[in-house]
C-alpha cells in the first residue's frame, strides 16, 4: 500500500510530542532517584518533619504536570506552524472548526483539574491529620503577639510543670524540639493576626485572635532552623523571627531544665488572649 505524501508530514508533530513527553517522563524518575538538593526539590527546602515530605511530593508532581502540559501546548502551536503554513502563493488551509481538537482541550483541562484536586485533598489531608488515638509527647503553646514570640512547653514530664521562653524583637527566643518524637502546637494571638512558619516545615498555619489552631508533626532531622511570622501584622513585622532547634531528648530535657532554673515557669500568655464569641453572637 503506498504512503500518501502529506501523511509523514502530518504524523511528524505527532511523533514528536510522544519524543518529548517520553523524555520529561525519563527527566521525572531521574529526578526521583537523583541526590536530595535544592534542584530536584525545584526550589523548595529541604523537608525536616514526616508530614513536609507530602507537600514536597505535591510540588513535585506540580512542576511535572504543568511541564508536561507546556510541552504538548508548545509542540502543537509550533507543529501547526510549520505544518499548516503557507508555501508560496497558495494560502494557508484554513478550517472553520474541528470536533476531535475541540473535544480534546474540553475534556482534556477537566482530568488535569480532576488528578490535581484528587492528589492535592489526599497530600493535605495527610499534612493536616491530627491523631486523636495517640496523643503526641510533646505540646507546645505558641503566642505571637506584638512583636514577639512566647513558646510554652505545657505539662513536661522531665520538669513537672509548664515552662516557657519568650523573646522580644531585639533578642529572639529559641523552640525546641524532639528529633523522632511527635510534637503538638497549638497557636494563639492576644491581639493580631500572625502566621507560624517554618520554611523547612513546608507548611505554615494562621494564628488568630480567639481561635485555638492546632497542627501536629514530628522533626525528623537534627539541626537549627529559622522561623518566622508570614502575616503582616503591624509595624515591626520584619523582626518578628525565631529560631527552631531540633534537638536529642537529653538536650531537650536540659533546657526544659535550664529553663525552670531561670525562673520561667507558668505559662506565658502575654495580654489577655480573646475568648470565641458564642454561638449566634456578633462584635458591635
Amino acid at each position: 500500500m503506498q504512503t500518501q505524501p502529506g501523511a509523514s508530514r502530518r504524523r511528524r508533530p505527532v511523533r514528536i510530542v510522544h519524543a518529548l513527553t517520553a523524555g520529561v517522563a525519563v527527566l521525572a524518575l531521574a529526578g526521583c532517584s537523583a541526590p536530595d538538593n535544592a534542584f530536584t526539590r525545584l526550589g523548595m527546602p529541604e523537608p525536616i518533619t514526616d508530614r513536609a515530605t507530602h507537600t514536597l511530593f505535591l510540588w513535585r508532581a506540580a512542576w511535572i504536570a504543568a511541564l508536561v502540559v507546556g510541552i504538548f501546548v508548545w509542540t502543537l502551536i509550533i507543529g501547526s506552524v510549520i505544518r499548516y503554513r503557507a508555501r508560496g502563493d497558495n494560502p494557508a488551509h484554513q478550517l472553520r472548526y474541528h470536533l476531535p481538537v475541540e473535544i480534546l482541550y474540553t475534556f482534556v483541562p477537566f482530568v488535569i483539574v480532576g488528578v490535581m484536586f484528587f492528589y492535592t485533598v489526599r497530600e493535605q489531608n495527610v499534612v493536616t491529620n491530627v491523631d486523636r488515638t495517640q496523643p503526641p509527647a510533646h505540646v507546645v503553646q505558641v503566642v505571637g503577639s506584638q512583636w514577639q514570640w512566647t513558646f510554652n512547653y505545657r505539662d513536661e514530664k522531665s520538669v513537672g510543670e509548664t515552662v516557657y521562653d519568650m523573646g522580644t524583637p531585639t533578642a529572639l527566643p529559641e523552640l525546641w524540639l524532639v528529633q523522632n518524637q511527635k510534637t503538638g502546637i497549638h497557636l494563639a494571638s492576644p491581639d493580631v493576626n500572625h502566621s507560624f512558619w517554618i520554611p523547612d516545615f513546608l507548611y505554615k498555619l494562621d494564628v488568630i485572635p480567639g481561635r485555638d489552631n492546632y497542627f501536629e508533626m514530628t522533626p525528623t532531622k537534627l539541626g537549627t532552623y529559622r522561623g518566622r511570622c508570614a502575616e503582616l501584622c503591624g509595624l515591626y513585622h520584619s523582626r518578628m523571627l525565631f529560631t527552631l532547634k531540633v534537638v536529642s531528648a537529653a538536650d531537650f530535657e536540659a533546657h526544659l531544665n535550664q529553663l525552670k532554673t531561670n525562673g520561667h515557669t507558668g505559662e506565658a500568655t502575654g495580654p489577655a488572649i480573646p475568648q470565641p464569641a458564642a454561638s449566634g453572637q456578633e462584635k458591635r
